[in-house]
């Protein structure tokens, strides 16, 4: 009996944060709604604090932001059920993880930083690479496992890169990006360029060793890294309570402070990652949990409704869906109008179907290079003769 009043609990609990977002709005801006209208907007539910005073629930933002956020989640949501009608015709092959549901930690966290910071991920990469300035057609062609792909057509749905932004991917071993993330914070320090670190993982991977090792040598050296849970309430098909005994991920550094966001709401998100990035500039690194869901499963191969109910998955789209809370600001505050998100969403499908078909246009690597971008240059193997089928190895 009481596991069954423990997995009641735990559903409801998804539901929690949208129940009096609605009277937490407010319109504190004169009645001109041009562009550089500033606006004053409470988060849905206060942020939770460990060892740390949260920042102020009052988030400032324009009309031009929120628009951006609607514009760009809708294209985010567009490109991920794109991806899984290519991933069901078999143009997408391999591994595949959507991130539909989750725009709001991508869009938020972008709008708090520069590209001069520096974002790592696991295999939940799509939409990540689109906030950092990735193209539509890179990301279809790399899906396809195509020459214009952001990593050539080598690397896939999981490895999705773009180094000039900042972008460091895309990594398929469960918490492996953690510790990378804290070396590239390493990287910051020492250049002392005023640049921080997003490591982003899952709750499924909150429970790796490696995690913990990293984050003890981050908070030693004092590094400028943000770990960033995106906690989808789901590791695979493992519900949180039942992989870990403290589920309060933003309180798993003991030592490290940490912050609960409703990973929902992109101001929230904003929010919290402002605040983080000007306080492990001065501080040491901090541990933010985004409470967030998923509505596809975890890969293409789950359906996603073998351990948990589609009252719950409906639930959570009408009560917390991240686009759908910009569309209720940008029509309280008369930004715009249904008719003109309506057509927002008809153009990024045309901008989705447009990209889709020059990103088929691209030819397939040439079988030479899975010789490629292994050893530094000069060294490795390379294929060469007529019919490339000679190889020659040069190692250091």
């Amino acid at each position: 009996m009481s596991l069954i009043k423990q997995i009641a609990s735990s559903r409801s609990s998804l539901l929690k944060p949208f129940i009096t977002s609605t009277n937490l709005v407010r319109r504190s801006f004169s009645s001109d709604s041009s562009s550089e209208s500033a606006l004053s907007i409470e988060t849905s539910i206060p942020f939770i604090g460990h060892r740390i005073d949260p920042p102020s629930r009052t988030v400032e933002t324009t009309p031009n932001e929120l628009m951006d956020f609607f514009k760009t989640m809708v294209l985010m949501r567009r490109m991920e059920i794109a991806a899984d009608s290519l991933y069901k015709a078999k143009l997408i092959r391999g591994f595949c993880h959507l991130y539909d549901g989750q725009e709001a930690v991508a869009i938020g966290m972008e709008a708090a930083i520069t590209k001069k910071d520096a974002i790592i991920t696991a295999y939940r990469d799509h939409c990540i690479f689109l906030g950092r300035g990735g193209t539509l057609v890179e990301a279809f062609a790399e899906l396809m496992g195509r020459r214009d792909g952001c990593s050539k057509g080598k690397g896939g749905s999981m490895h999705f890169y773009k180094k000039d932004s900042g972008f460091f991917g895309g990594h398929g071993i469960v918490g492996a990006q953690v510790p990378l993330g804290c070396g590239i914070a390493f990287g910051q320090k020492y250049s002392k360029d005023g640049s921080v670190t997003f490591t982003l993982y899952g709750d499924g991977a909150a429970n790796q060793g490696q995690l913990f090792e990293a984050l003890n040598m981050s908070a030693l050296l004092d590094l400028p890294v943000i770990l960033v849970c995106e906690n989808n309430h789901y590791g695979m098909g493992t519900a949180e309570w039942r992989a870990a005994k403290s589920p309060a991920y933003y309180k798993r550094g003991d030592y490290v402070p940490g912050l609960k966001v409703d990973g929902m709401d992109a101001l929230a998100v904003k929010q919290a990652c402002k605040f983080a990035k000007e306080y492990v500039l001065k501080n040491g690194p901090i541990i933010l949990e985004m409470d967030t869901y998923r509505y596809h499963g975890h890969s293409m191969s789950d359906p996603g409704s073998t351990y948990r109910t589609r009252d719950e998955i409906s639930g959570v789209r009408q009560e917390r869906d991240p686009i759908e809370r910009i569309r209720k600001l940008l029509l309280a505050h008369e930004l715009s109008t249904e008719k003109d998100l309506k057509d927002i969403e008809k153009s990024a499908r045309k901008e989705v179907d447009e990209a889709i078909a020059k990103a088929k246009e691209s030819p397939m690597p040439d079988p030479s290079e899975l010789f490629t971008n292994v050893y530094v240059k000069g060294y490795g193997v390379e294929s060469f003769g007529a019919d490339r089928k000679e190889l020659r190895a040069v190692l250091p």
